[in-house]
């Protein structure tokens, strides 16, 4: 995803399509951010006007995800990542599952989250 950083605004418009939109008008998030998200192919427009998320938008908020339970783990070894999330990194060896139960960030995790912090994600 060479160049492709999401703002807050453009990351909320994916979960909102994400979870459906309801009616026949799309909210004021998702219609500034239509054009933009469109063009990286995150959204797909029908010819009827629908707008629903690509399998690229899919992944867009997947890794979201992964990097936001990333952080709070480091923050608060207590955080409990959802479950797709903690079987993704725990695969990735990003985290590691300890004895008393949750997770903590391994080495690889916290290095993988150095650099996401430099590039600023």
């Amino acid at each position: 995803m060479k160049n492709e950083k999401l703002t807050q605004d453009e990351y909320d418009a994916l979960s909102e399509v994400k979870r459906g939109i309801k009616g026949e008008r799309v909210s004021a998030c998702v219609g500034r951010n239509t054009k933009r998200l469109a063009g990286l192919k995150l959204f797909t427009i029908a010819k009827n006007g629908r707008i629903s998320l690509s399998p690229k938008g899919e992944e867009v908020l997947f890794l979201r995800r992964c990097v936001l339970a990333m952080r709070a783990l480091a923050a608060d070894p207590a955080a409990a990542p959802e479950a797709d999330v903690a079987l993704f990194l725990g695969k990735k060896s990003h985290i590691t599952a300890l004895p008393e139960g949750g997770f903590a960030l391994s080495d690889k995790g916290r290095e993988a989250l150095a650099d996401i912090e430099q590039l600023g994600i």
